[in-house]
């Protein structure tokens, strides 16, 4: 099997980690990512995807339901960061982004997960500005030639004391020498968790709704269960692989956000095709996937003006068809040329039914209607040595993105003219709402290789992102329609722009690498600096006068209009390991990472929303025998650089201290630990607003002030069995 190039430059650079316990990576091969499988003992500790990454410098994750959160790659989230789940482009269909793309995949069933982070290469980003982030299930196997058939599998179970959260998952496999079939299952659920101490006192603030003790975290509560079928052949130089995956999450609430998903039902089927030839290998993948999405207000929310009505339903549906097709060509001399093109067309409708005979009736609204986003695009990525301790990468991809939607109307209550539904309405619908954009990515990077102990890298990329259909067609203007189409969680309304251009980021960034021969010491230090031309943030607006507010409102909620304007990020990253001593107890180590972000928009000098303060991680860890345990300290910075547009919450600092422990035998992993050993209370920085129960829908519901806060402690247990 011939190595790629390309693949052993991406493991060599910073841009690229592994989100295991290892930051290493080991060399990628042509046919699979050969990155170690996430340990096992962070599924005990969380069911979200995000959680695999906790280890990653740079990364970081905008708290949302509790198998959803966003990751953050140096200050840019969501829509900003590609997500190839089993190398399918996915995309969030709900106006809070409820079901990311990461959602799509249970931590137990994660084969392999990599992170690209700024300089990403072209044939693995596009229409994104932040990175990417590439996750697989694991790769099938088969049984050895002329040997019986191999028959395996793995049952696992976890329980966490804080909320009561337990879980369960399952894989079988039957494969011969040329055949493989697989089967996995998994099933999550929790119900609220509780912060450390009491957070809230909505009884100070005259607050109506529902009633939960002040240290209950509500609409924190979840539940949801994944499926998938594979079918995989093997010929002497080929593979056929074959996936349906089916996902049904009955609830998963958010403390977030005004509303909570009460049923998201996801459908996927992906064919791949990999082959290996004289000349280099092919790869070709066509996938179709189907989202119902269902919203209205959880058990800890509820709409409250006089009298009871029947809650805000909300419906979405998705639909994403697409294909890629890649080649690598090799060159000679350890030289490759990567070549490719992709497609993907994907459909949105999301609209409200009638609810009661008030405000939401009669009638539908519809937020976006026969919305259409179809992107295609082609690359080509040169990889070459010039000299014995020069490694470079040269790449450019031209990708076309077209966007449009149908006409709208909202509810037709008559006494709703104050909430110019109308004339928002007209004016949407006379509005051009057809775009094209051709957009251009470059990237260029070169690695020198000084000794056996010292790397130095630098590179730079312009990478492009246009506006997806809720930037650029969610029209209303009413606080009530507008509240719902927010997918950062701080409590504010938006309302989208179809004259929004696609995001245009440059980034420069270094790296220098030290290691041992062995690699088991090492420090790496990455500094960045990327600026955005027509970044996509948001300005405060006038719902009565249609126009921009002439003065910023303080300490409220209110409704905000996305804009194009500028904006720099900047910060670095840095992550080390290493040996502490070898005795009669085992194998003990230190490794640790430290990030700092700022971020600033550059046409007001405010802050850039969200950026994650500066933090730190250092673990102890130590091995003995089927021993592996670490005591990790969490170190976040104050979060006082905060959007004054949204109005963003201030958090304090915190530190953190986490147990973790396991014992392998041959076939049974145990793991335990316990996260924030000291029930420390504490604010998420990236949690949002608290808006998980009572009276949320309108601006006034919920008390502006209150971040979502952290779990308090909670004592977790998985036992792994392989057969």
């Amino acid at each position: 099997m011939h190595r790629s190039v390309l693949a052993i430059a991406i493991a060599a650079l910073p841009f690229s980690v592994s989100a295991t316990e290892d930051p290493v990576l080991p060399t990628v091969t042509v046919h699979d990512s050969a990155l170690k499988r996430p340990s096992d003992s962070v599924p005990a500790s969380t069911s979200d995807s995000v959680g695999l990454l906790q280890d990653t410098p740079g990364v970081s994750a905008y708290a949302a339901g509790g198998v959803s959160s966003l990751p953050s790659i140096h200050g840019m989230a969501d829509d900003r960061v590609r997500i190839k789940v089993d190398g399918m482009d996915l995309i969030a269909s709900c106006p809070n982004h409820m079901n990311s793309p990461l959602s799509y995949i249970d931590p137990t069933n994660v084969g392999s997960l990599q992170v690209l982070a700024g300089i990403t290469p072209v044939s693995a980003g596009g229409d994104s500005i932040g990175g990417s982030i590439i996750v697989n299930s694991p790769a099938p196997e088969f049984a050895g030639s002329g040997q019986p058939a191999l028959v395996k599998g793995e049952i696992g179970t976890f329980y966490r004391s804080n909320g009561n959260g337990k879980g369960a998952n399952l894989s079988a496999t039957y494969a011969t020498d040329a055949f493989n079939l697989t089967y996995s299952a998994s099933t999550a659920e929790s119900d609220n968790y509780k912060a450390a101490g009491n957070f809230k006192n909505f009884d100070a603030t005259g607050r109506t709704g529902q009633t939960l003790p002040r240290d209950e975290v509500g609409s924190t509560a979840y539940k949801t269960r994944n499926q998938s079928l594979a079918v995989a052949l093997k010929g002497d130089n080929s593979l056929v692989e074959l996936k349906v995956g089916y996902q049904d999450v009955p609830f998963e609430l958010y403390p977030n956000q005004r509303m909570d998903m009460l049923a998201n039902t996801e459908h996927s089927v992906n064919l791949r095709y990999l082959g290996q030839f004289a000349w280099g290998s092919l790869e070709a993948r066509g996938y179709h996937e189907t989202v119902k999405h269902y919203m209205n207000f959880g058990a800890d929310k509820q709409l409250v003006y006089g009298t009871a009505i029947n809650g805000m339903p909300m419906d979405t549906e998705g639909t994403t068809n697409g294909a890629v097709i890649k080649a690598n060509v090799d060159l000679g001399n350890a030289d490759i040329l990567r070549l490719g093109s992709e497609l993907q067309q994907y459909t949105l409708n999301d609209w409200w039914p009638p609810s009661g005979t008030g405000m939401m009736a009669p009638g539908t609204f519809q937020n976006i209607n026969n919305g259409t986003r179809d992107r295609m695009a082609f690359f080509s990525e040169w990889e070459f040595h010039s000299g014995s301790q020069w490694l470079n990468q040269l790449g450019a991809r031209y990708e076309r993105v077209t966007t449009n939607a149908g006409p709208v109307v909202g509810y037709a209550a008559t006494n709703m003219m104050g909430s110019n539904q109308l004339r928002d309405s007209n004016a949407f619908n006379a509005t051009d709402r057809k775009k094209s954009d051709n957009n251009f990515d470059l990237t260029a990077l070169s690695r020198y290789t000084a000794d056996a102990n010292r790397d130095y890298e630098i590179g730079f990329a312009r990478k492009v992102r246009s506006p997806n259909l809720y930037e650029r067609y969610s029209w209303s203007t009413w606080s009530m329609a507008a509240v719902m189409n927010n997918f950062v969680g701080d409590g504010n309304g938006y309302v989208g722009d179809p004259n929004l251009k696609p995001e245009v980021a440059h980034t420069l960034s270094g790296t220098f690498s030290w290691h041992t021969t062995g690699g088991d010491t090492e420090i790496r230090v990455t500094p960045y600096y990327t600026r955005v031309t027509d970044y996509i943030d948001a300005i405060q607006w006038n719902t009565t006068t249609n126009a921009p507010a002439t003065a910023l409102s303080k300490n409220l909620f209110g409704v905000l209009k996305y804009v194009n304007q500028s904006a720099r990020i900047y910060g670095m990253d840095l992550s080390g390991k290493m040996p502490i001593a070898s005795t009669t107890w085992g194998d003990f180590g230190l490794k640790g990472l430290l990030n700092y972000t700022r971020g600033k928009n550059l046409d007001t000098d405010g802050d850039l929303y969200n950026i994650m303060p500066l933090n730190s991680k250092v673990t102890l860890w130590q091995k003995l025998d089927g021993w592996d345990n670490a005591l990790e300290l969490v170190m976040v910075d104050a979060k006082d650089n905060v959007s004054a547009v949204r109005n963003e919450i201030r958090t304090p600092g915190y530190s953190l201290v986490n147990l973790r422990a396991s014992y392998s035998w041959q076939k049974i992993r145990l793991d335990f630990g316990v996260e924030n050993l000291f029930d420390k209370l504490y604010a998420l920085p990236l949690g949002g607003a608290y808006a998980g129960q009572g009276m949320t829908m309108s601006m006034n519901g919920i008390p502006w002030g209150i971040q979502v806060p952290g779990q308090g402690r909670s004592l977790y247990a998985g036992l792994n069995i392989k057969f």
